[in-house]
């Protein structure tokens, strides 16, 4: 299960993409960290299956995206909207985030 929400701007959506599993956590490798716990409310919107995340997401629909965990991050590139080298991780998660220059 994934939670996705979209942060509507005037420049289209910013959307948060987070497995299910990590939200509430703290990762931490070296200076890094991606606060899971803290900005939960971020990405905390809709908790749906892989199917429906598919569905909800296109290259149309992003201004900019974070996603996290590797579930989310694997609806992302089998859409195309990126590739394994685009990915990093923390503490072992995989994370992406794209950006849509206009």
């Amino acid at each position: 299960m994934i939670y996705i929400r979209f942060h509507e701007t005037e420049k289209g959506a910013i959307i948060a993409m987070c497995d299910k599993d990590l939200l509430g956590r703290e990762l931490k490798e070296g200076k890094r960290e991606l606060d899971l716990k803290r900005y939960s409310d971020f990405y905390k919107g809709e908790l749906v299956d892989k199917k429906a995340a598919e569905r909800m997401i296109s290259d149309e629909s992003i201004y900019t995206a974070n996603i996290v965990g590797r579930e989310s991050v694997d609806i992302c590139i089998a859409k195309g909207l990126a590739s394994e080298s685009d990915i990093a991780t923390i503490a072992g998660v995989p994370y992406l985030h794209i950006y849509r220059m206009v």
